[in-house]
């Protein structure tokens, strides 16, 4: 993919963030912050999701701070989970109607899958909220995590948790544009494919709109 890679370290990532992200979380329908999604890019058109109707949730795009340079703290969902089974994934999940904010969901579903306090977490801001053919609204919030910290995966959700380096997913060298037939319908995604992970799908455009937002 086409752009400049971005080599951040993390206090400048934090400023540049604060800088380009939204300071608050997007509503839905608002007319200025456009929801992103698995729509875009597609060889053949898609409908588009209907923003008002789809499942709200969260996620924490959680940068760690390292001698070596920033991380990004993602997962690998459980293989035995019914749907996106072993997928690599950001923290983060539906939200409860108890929470109230995007943020207060993205913390507890983090607590609550690897263990993580959020007395760790600094939030800097927030990306568009990301439409999914699965039916999902997603609002990305951006953090800073303060090591050191330890985590306790809960193995009914999560089978691993791992960084992956901050520099390699902002490089759009590594943003791939893959595909696969879904519903009879040929769909394109990206792809980020670190070591032995596949980084893909809504992780990985969710981590492009990152880079987007960053770079522009």
């Amino acid at each position: 993919m086409s752009g400049k890679a971005l080599t951040l370290g993390a206090a400048e990532f934090a400023a540049l963030a604060r800088e380009r992200l939204r300071p608050y979380p997007p509503e839905p329908g608002d007319l200025i912050a456009r929801p992103r999604g698995d729509h875009e890019g597609q060889e053949h058109p898609v409908p588009v999701p209907d923003e008002m109707r789809a499942i709200p949730a969260a996620v924490l795009i959680g940068v760690v701070p390292r001698p070596e340079g920033p991380t990004v703290l993602l997962t690998q969902r459980a293989a035995a989970l019914r749907k996106h089974s072993a997928q690599v994934a950001f923290p983060g999940g539906r939200v409860d109607a108890v929470d109230g904010s995007p943020v207060v969901t993205a913390l507890r579903e983090t607590e609550e899958e690897i263990g993580l306090s959020r007395e760790k977490i600094t939030t800097l801001g927030f990306l568009d909220a990301y439409l999914t053919g699965t039916g999902y609204r997603i609002v990305p919030v951006v953090a800073l995590v303060e090591p050191p910290f330890s985590l306790t995966l809960n193995p009914s959700e999560v089978d691993a948790a791992f960084e992956t380096p901050l520099s390699f997913l902002l490089d759009p060298a590594n943003h791939r544009r893959e595909g696969r037939e879904w519903k009879g319908v040929f769909r394109t995604y990206y792809a980020m494919p670190f070591e032995d992970r596949y980084i893909w799908g809504a992780t990985a455009g969710i981590i492009r709109n990152l880079y987007e937002r960053l770079a522009d």
